[in-house]
């Protein structure tokens, strides 16, 4: 892991902080956003934001396999994947990592390699990098593994998915996407029809074992929630077993009930930059606009998050310190990360910096370390280090 920056006070910039933009310096020290007299760094010119938080992303996929036939070793993945993520502003992110009943990097036993990769890797990491697991509800004969393998490595997310149903119906009307889904899970169409009939067989099981789980993510303060409820009563019935995160509801009637219930809903967003989801569910810009909406991740695609709050600017549905609330303070309120998400005194050092004329992101900063730095601001953040300033006298 990097070493923090030394004690620096950014001045002349427009930061982001109470909610609304104001010009004023931004002292960091310690790994901490603080206060005092310190050296001085000029940012005229430029925006400081506080760092993305990132609930839900499977960029990292692309790094393992970037094609269904070539995989490589997860270490390398994850170290394509964190300066990818700080690159695009992101200073923490959740990795969606499946288990599921699909096999293959979905997988119960692909599950567990990343969980022991990722923590052999963060204390090298220079974003704070952890694990969302994707639990398909269809498997409760792996409910003890799952369990000891969430506490074993400290998972702190679950989503529950049911993607049976539409597996089902792939089976059913189209063979040669099912051949497709169970190639790229390593299996045969006849090896992915025996997993889809096992599954579909525990479908009385499933009630039980998810309650079971959400007593256990209760009793060890792991946020849970639902991906993809497809209407209202999904939702309903996820958010009365404690599931209380909405993760990319499919239609308006789902994302309201979750309204309703102050349910925070997250939604994907290269759906808001793109105008609509790739899948043809509803529209992130829709629900944003009707008050649906509380909080952006990148789903597939990591530079979409800061280009999504700015479409919401540029689409007059929200304010900048509105629209990157939704990438930033949002997110950590709704996992419960009270030393980040915003800029103020005693908060962790996770900073973003932007050229306001450009809209691009020139450094990174999390917890207090750089990781990631180009152009002009980082012509001035490197002049003023220590080592620059001493080989130049």
């Amino acid at each position: 892991m990097t070493t923090f920056l030394p004690p620096l006070r950014l001045t002349g910039a427009t930061l982001l902080r109470d909610g609304r933009m104001q010009r004023r310096s931004l002292v960091v020290e310690d790994g901490l956003i603080t206060k005092g007299p310190l050296p001085e760094v000029d940012l005229s010119g430029y925006l400081i934001l506080p760092g993305i938080i990132d609930l839900h992303g499977d960029t990292f996929e692309r790094h393992i396999a970037p094609r269904p036939s070539a995989t490589f070793p997860i270490d390398a993945a994850l170290r394509s994947t964190d300066r990818e993520a700080a690159s695009h502003g992101i200073t923490t992110a959740w990795l969606a990592q499946c288990w599921s009943w699909e096999g293959g990097m979905r997988g119960p036993d692909f599950a567990e390699e990343m969980m022991a990769a990722i923590a052999a890797y963060r204390p090298r990491a220079h974003t704070d990098l952890r694990l969302q697991i994707r639990c398909e509800t269809h498997m409760p004969d792996t409910r003890a593994r799952l369990i000891a393998a969430v506490l074993r490595h400290g998972v702190d997310y679950v989503v529950f998915n049911d993607h049976l149903p539409e597996a089902l119906e792939v089976a059913e009307r189209e063979p040669m996407k099912l051949a497709h889904w169970a190639s790229r899970a390593g299996s045969s169409p006849e090896e992915f029809h025996a997993k889809l009939r096992a599954a579909r067989a525990a479908s009385r099981e499933v009630p039980r074992h998810l309650c079971a789980l959400a007593e256990l993510f209760d009793a060890h303060d792991i946020r849970y929630g639902s991906h993809d409820d497809p209407d209202g009563e999904t939702r309903e019935y996820y958010r009365l077993i404690g599931a209380r995160i909405a993760e990319f509801p499919t239609t308006v009637s789902a994302a309201k009930l979750a309204r309703a219930c102050n349910d925070p809903v997250l939604m994907g967003a290269p759906n808001v930059v793109r105008g609509g989801s790739q899948s043809g569910n509803v529209s992130a810009r829709h629900l944003i606009a009707e008050g649906l909406c509380d909080a952006l991740v990148s789903d597939y695609h990591y530079p979409c998050l800061a280009e999504a709050a700015w479409t919401l600017v540029d689409k007059g549905l929200k304010t900048l310190p509105e629209a990157w609330a939704m990438i930033s303070t949002v997110p950590a309120e709704i996992m419960g990360l009270s030393d980040r998400g915003t800029l103020d005194h005693g908060k962790r050092a996770d900073f973003v910096v932007v050229d306001a004329r450009s809209r691009a992101i020139e450094a990174t900063v999390s917890g207090g370390r750089l990781t990631y730095l180009a152009g002009e601001a980082g012509a001035r953040l490197v002049s003023a280090l220590p080592g620059r300033r001493l080989a130049a006298e």
